[in-house]
């Protein structure tokens, strides 16, 4: 048996009785923790009148080797992140962002810098004049490259994942998601997808904040379909929440 006091974001939760919750929640220091706040819907209990989906707290759990789930004992709201449940584009986006640690960080596996990564993303939805649909988009493809990343995962945008060196430029690459990477395009064109130059171009541009990239729109929506097909692959199977991010809903 092991306690524990973290920072956490809630990704999922499941009504478990009229008062209690089953809730995944992605830790700063202990990775993700799936667990029971047994009453966390009653009146007085310390969980801030319950743990909500897409919000920042301070968590407390025991976690039990016998058992798959932790015991969440406390839950105290930090940070509510509002403006997610008053834009529907941000809302769609925090979804996406959710589901990707969901099915990309293992239970217990610690990645500090995947909970950064997802506090910097929701922050940066909840921007006080909101962000455009074009905003929104580079964001996502900026925490797809942080959590690939993170997981060991990414995509090499330099070698050629066929030949060993140098991936050369061409106007049209090959991925090969078996490989994890890029080769050229070659005679055998059913070995990957085919992918656009500028797409690399878009992923190689990447910073080390949403902001910072600098590739055209369309590129950067090319960019989030081949790392969401990317993850489909990875995990085997496709992630609904995608399709709502890039369906345009101008500024919200």
């Amino acid at each position: 048996m092991s306690a524990l006091q973290d920072m956490g974001i809630c990704i999922r939760h499941w009504d478990w009785s009229e008062t209690s919750q089953t809730v995944s929640i992605l830790t700063r220091e202990h990775g993700l923790v799936r667990g029971l706040a047994k009453g966390a819907r009653r009146e007085r209990a310390p969980f801030s009148g319950g743990i909500e989906l897409l919000t920042q707290g301070e968590v407390m759990a025991v976690r039990k080797s016998s058992s798959a789930l932790a015991t969440v004992t406390s839950w105290d709201l930090v940070e509510p992140y509002r403006a997610l449940r008053e834009r529907l584009g941000a809302f769609y986006a925090g979804m996406y962002l959710a589901d990707l640690v969901n099915h990309l960080v293992l239970d217990s596996d610690p990645h500090p810098e995947v909970y950064a990564s997802l506090v910097t993303g929701l922050g940066g939805l909840c921007g006080s004049a909101g962000l455009s649909a074009a905003s929104r988009e580079r964001l996502v493809l900026w925490f797809q490259w942080s959590i690939l990343g993170a997981v060991g995962t990414r995509p090499d945008v330099k070698r050629d994942v066929a030949t060993g060196g140098t991936l050369q430029q061409a106007d049209v690459v090959c991925f090969i998601p078996g490989h994890g990477g890029f080769a050229e395009l070659g005679e055998d064109e059913d070995r990957g997808w085919k992918v656009r130059w500028s797409t690399i171009d878009a992923l190689a541009g990447l910073g080390d904040a949403p902001e910072k990239g600098e590739a055209e729109r369309e590129s950067v929506r090319r960019a989030v379909r081949l790392l969401g097909a990317y993850v489909h692959f990875l995990i085997g199977r496709e992630l609904g929440t995608l399709g709502p991010v890039l369906a345009d809903r101008g500024h919200d």
